[in-house]
């Protein structure tokens, strides 16, 4: 016989699974800065990832509890979304308000993540 668990036992798995991804994501957008600028294929992909990578955290955050953490992240989006959508690596500008935003995003989760 299959055990029924609780709403709220599943619950807490998702948020500590989406918890315990969450530094890594910020790392791994971190980590692609220096490749988000330029032309060609290799550009549209690490944006294109790191897009994606971000997107995952404003949609999954707010329906685990992670509301200003997903507030954050789509700000890093933000910066993200025209570049992705145009085809195009990020300018100077748009790389130092991905570092503002980024920097803001892992300061939310961290403390997001103190609460829970």
């Amino acid at each position: 016989m299959m055990a029924i668990v609780p709403c709220s036992e599943r619950l807490a798995r998702v948020r500590r699974r989406f918890a315990s991804s969450l530094e890594d994501r910020i790392l791994d957008t971190y980590a692609a800065l220096p490749k988000l600028a330029g032309e060609g294929a290799a550009v549209m992909d690490i944006i294109a990832r790191s897009y994606r990578r971000i997107h995952d955290i404003v949609g999954v955050g707010p329906t685990v509890g992670f509301s200003d953490t997903s507030r954050a992240a789509r700000a890093v989006e933000n910066v993200l979304l025209p570049a992705q959508s145009a085809g195009r690596g990020l300018n100077a500008e748009e790389i130092d308000r991905l570092k503002i935003a980024l920097q803001a995003l892992r300061e939310v989760s961290r403390r997001e993540m103190h609460s829970f």
